[in-house]
Parts: C-alpha cells; sequence; structure tokens
C-alpha cells in the first residue's frame, strides 16, 4: 500500500508540475510582451515626430492665428523662421513633443495590443484578426488611454510652438507659468475637443491599417507585408484618420493657446463659432488640411512601420527567427 501511495504522489507530482512550471512562464512571456511593445511604440513616436516636426509647427502657427493658408504661405513662414531664428528653429517645440510623444506613442501601441487580445477574448477571436467594429473600438480605446494620461504635454509643445522662446525658456518654465499666471486647470485645456477627436482619428488609423494588412495577406498569400507596403498603408491610416478629426485638431489648438494669444475661447461650440464668423467655415475649420495630408501620412506610416519592424526585431532577438508580426 505505501509503494502504491508514492507512486500515485509521484504521478500526481509529473502531473502538477508542469502547470505549475508554465504560470511563471507565461507571466514572462507577457511582461516582454508589454515592454516590446512600449519599446517599440516610444521609438516609432519619436522617429515619426522629429521627421514632420518643421511641418508641424508650421502647421500649429497657422491654425492659431486669422492668417489664410496656402502652400506658399506656408513656405513663406518657414524660410522666414529660418532666416531669422536659424535652422534649429524649424525643430523648436521639438523637445516639448519627444517628452509628450515618446510616452503617448508607448502607451497608444502598447494599450492597442491589450485592447486587441482584450477584445479578442472577449469575441471569441483568439488569435486571429478581429471583425471591423472591434478593431475600431480598439483604436478608439488606445488612443483615449494615451490622451488621457499625456494631455498636459500636448498643451506645453502647442505653446513652445506658437511662441518666441524668450516667453519659455524650457519645458519645465512653461508648467511653472501657466500654473502661476493661468491656473493648473489650464494644462487641460482643450482636453474635450482632444478626446472627441482621437476617438475617430485613433479608431480609424488603426482600424484602416489593420484593414490593409489583413486584405493584403488574403490577396498575396504573403503573410506579412514588405516595408514599402506598410509605410503605403500607414500613410492610408493617416490620410483617413486625420481628415476626419481635423477641425476638433484646430479647436483644440485655438483653446491650448488663448493664454497667450490674447483670445478668450470657453466651449468647443463657441470656439467653432467665432472660427467660422472670423474665417469661414472650410478655410478656418480645415485650415492647415492640405500640409496635414502632406506630414500626417508621412509620419504615421513611419510611426507604424517603425512599430511593427521594431517589434519583429525584438521577437528575433528573444526567440529566434521565424516570429513576424
Amino acid at each position: 500500500m505505501g509503494n502504491g501511495v508514492r507512486e500515485g504522489a509521484v504521478e500526481f507530482q509529473r502531473d502538477v508540475e508542469p502547470v505549475t512550471a508554465r504560470i511563471p512562464a507565461e507571466d514572462t512571456f507577457q511582461k516582454k510582451k508589454v515592454l516590446n511593445s512600449l519599446m517599440s511604440g516610444a521609438l516609432a513616436g519619436a522617429v515619426a515626430k522629429t521627421a514632420v516636426a518643421p511641418l508641424d509647427r508650421t502647421k500649429i502657427m497657422f491654425q492659431v492665428s486669422s492668417k489664410r493658408f496656402s502652400a506658399k504661405e506656408a513656405y513663406r513662414l518657414i524660410y522666414h523662421t529660418y532666416l531669422n531664428e536659424g535652422f534649429w528653429s524649424l525643430w523648436r517645440g521639438n523637445s516639448a513633443t519627444m517628452v509628450r510623444v515618446i510616452p503617448y506613442a508607448a502607451i497608444q501601441f502598447c494599450a492597442h495590443e491589450e485592447y486587441k487580445q482584450i477584445l479578442g477574448n472577449y469575441y471569441g477571436f483568439q488569435g486571429k484578426a478581429l471583425t471591423p467594429f472591434p478593431r475600431f473600438i480598439a483604436g478608439s480605446l488606445a488612443g483615449t488611454t494615451a490622451a488621457m494620461v499625456t494631455y498636459p504635454l500636448d498643451m506645453v509643445r502647442a505653446r513652445m510652438a506658437v511662441t518666441p522662446k524668450e516667453m519659455y525658456s524650457s519645458i519645465v518654465h512653461v508648467f511653472i507659468r501657466i500654473s502661476r499666471e493661468e491656473g493648473l486647470k489650464t494644462l487641460y485645456r482643450g482636453f474635450t475637443p482632444t478626446i472627441l477627436g482621437v476617438i475617430p482619428y485613433a479608431g480609424l488609423s488603426f482600424f484602416t491599417y489593420e484593414t490593409l494588412k489583413k486584405v493584403h495577406a488574403e490577396h498575396s498569400g504573403k503573410a506579412q507585408p514588405s516595408p514599402p507596403e506598410r509605410l503605403l498603408f500607414g500613410a492610408c491610416a493617416g490620410l483617413i484618420g486625420q481628415s476626419a478629426s481635423y477641425p476638433l485638431d484646430v479647436v483644440r489648438r485655438r483653446m491650448q493657446t488663448a493664454g497667450v494669444l490674447g483670445h478668450s475661447y470657453s466651449s468647443i461650440l463657441l470656439t467653432m463659432q467665432d472660427i467660422v464668423r472670423e474665417e469661414g467655415l472650410v478655410r478656418g475649420l480645415y485650415k492647415g488640411l492640405s500640409m496635414n495630408w502632406v506630414k500626417g501620412p508621412i509620419a504615421v506610416g513611419i510611426s507604424f512601420t517603425t512599430f511593427d519592424l521594431t517589434q519583429i526585431l525584438l521577437r528575433k532577438l528573444q526567440h529566434g527567427p521565424g516570429l513576424d508580426r
């Protein structure tokens, strides 16, 4: 009987050990996955935003002024900024952009991967591509999560982009002056239009990119698109996402910079009414959109491509070749 008990205990131990051994392994895999997403997202955001920083700054300067936008005027503004303030002034505010965009992109891409997994489990699509509606929801939730966490940094970046360097000497100086002169509530001015804009922007961007990759795989027979194809898919995603949410982007910039440009905007609707009354519907609410059609697709294409390729590289380094996204 003693031998039978011992043999049974050994058999039980054999059955239990693999299960208990798998739990730490799964935890480690999940942690690595999250860390990889955060690192890949941070790099993607930094590379993309730095590439288009001069165009981004120029777009913001038009958005917050009553000047009429045109390609000629945009070129003239860039050229005069270069002559009067130097070449590197075209990247003024980019340090604030990096402080914001690195955590923003890291959180957004990581959150998107997690929301995809959660929604996949909920709808029963584990390991498969989501259907269109969950695909859109995952993107919207990811963008909203990132925007909520990093919004004050976006406010600081907008202030630095439209003011001379004598006004704010550093990112910390912007925070101090806003807090002292306008109150801490100002750091969240324009938050509502930001969230309302992020929902369609992030939702449509991720939805379009993921959909194009899925359609490509179905029609080409290739599991993964090439880097140029990823850039193209990302550019399409940026074009659609930014066009859909652009008026709210103009509104949030006006509300963010009102304190330093002598305006007073108390709500989204009143801000829209003022812009339309002074500048017209298209020229006001869509000012700078043509520049965004150049800047946005480039930035989003670079961002998605950098994220995917960094993810693939990190997985290969950790697990060896053969693990493509």
